[in-house]
């Protein structure tokens, strides 16, 4: 057998598989397939198959309208300290870090040409009251003038007052605590010439902490002060409390948001300020309220409804929505105490179908 016949031999076989095949995997013909609803089908609600359902009964409870959201510690006082007249620094008064009263003096700039003008007029002082009382007498015995005496007061009330100046020009020479709180970490060395706007340190107030944080727009005008919070912070699994004690004034047009701070006593020196915090407050609660489960609801054309169990049947209900939880939602009007409300399946739902409680 030459080589050619070989492969034209095989070429046959392969073809007469083939077309075996094709035939022994046709598909039947319409008329070879029996009519009629497949096994387990049937119209929902007509005589169908029975959709089992969760549900929850309608009673009253409590609604609370809560929000967790992000915030941050911030200090009750705190200012950057700086003088208020310039010179050379002569004398630092406190520890880094430390705790200072209100009124103490930490710091202190050259003073003394002012205190050699202060000595110069208070060497005139002493002369000055003596001649005002001198015309005074005069005056009194009508043997000097009105105006003589007038100019003997105006002289004695100008040096009184160049005194006071300089008084209150030293005092400015001295950086005193506005407040009680720690002073932190020193920015100037003794010896250095301080300006205006040079800063000594900063002192924080920590006895209270402010809690700032920002909520929805949707809760302008209805948080109010004196509103309990928690809060905790990272790495920490303490819960701390704080109560509301100020709201901004208007929304933030940028953000949508309502700026909110809590104060938290912070006496006992547990947390510090600029700390991340994860805050959770309760904006309102509803007393004796109807709530239903958010994916119970569906809404159609501008129309919500659920999905009520009555004798066996699904029937739909219209509703009217109030608050929205994360879980639930505010029923107003629609449903009453002791209604069924279908709470699964709500997409394969359709009215009159038969569903059986699980």
């Amino acid at each position: 057998m030459t080589k050619t016949t070989k492969w034209i031999i095989i070429a046959v076989v392969i073809a007469g598989l083939a077309i075996l095949g094709i035939y022994r995997f046709k598909p039947k013909s319409n008329s070879d397939i029996p009519s009629g609803p497949m096994p387990g089908a049937g119209a929902p609600g007509r005589g169908g198959s029975t959709l089992y359902v969760r549900y929850a009964v309608m009673e009253p409870a409590e609604l609370v309208d809560g929000i967790n959201i992000s915030g941050s510690l911030i200090p009750n006082e705190e200012v950057d300290l700086s003088f208020e007249t310039s010179g050379k620094i002569t004398g630092i008064y406190f520890e880094e870090g430390s705790h200072v009263k209100k009124g103490q003096v930490l710091a202190k700039i050259n003073d003394a040409p002012l205190q050699a003008q202060l000595k110069k007029l208070e060497a005139q002082y002493q002369p000055t009251l003596d001649r005002l009382e001198r015309q005074k007498t005069l005056f009194e015995k009508e043997a000097v003038s009105k105006e003589a005496y007038q100019d003997a007061q105006a002289t004695f009330d100008k040096l009184q007052a160049d005194i006071e100046e300089l008084h209150a020009k030293i005092d400015q020479t001295e950086l005193k605590a506005p407040f009680d709180g720690i002073i932190g970490l020193r920015q100037v060395s003794l010896g250095a010439y301080a300006s205006l706007t040079t800063c000594v340190a900063t002192l924080t107030n920590v006895q209270k902490l402010k809690v700032e944080f920002a909520v929805p727009e949707r809760y302008a005008g209805v948080l109010q002060n004196g509103a309990d919070l928690t809060f905790t912070v990272e790495g920490n699994e303490e819960v701390y409390a704080a109560k509301v004690y100020a709201t901004n004034s208007k929304v933030d047009q940028q953000t949508r948001t309502y700026q909110v701070r809590a104060i938290y006593d912070n006496s006992k020196g547990k947390l510090v300020p600029g700390r991340y915090v994860s805050v959770s407050l309760n904006t309102r609660v509803f007393h004796n309220t109807l709530a239903v489960p958010s994916e119970a609801i569906i809404s159609e054309m501008g129309i919500d409804k659920v999905f009520l169990y009555r004798s066996g049947k699904a029937m739909p209900q219209e509703i009217t929505k109030g608050l929205r939880t994360d879980a639930q939602v505010q029923v107003l009007s629609g449903l009453n105490v002791g209604d069924t409300v279908i709470t699964s399946g709500t997409m394969q739902l359709r009215t009159g179908m038969k569903v059986e409680l699980k």
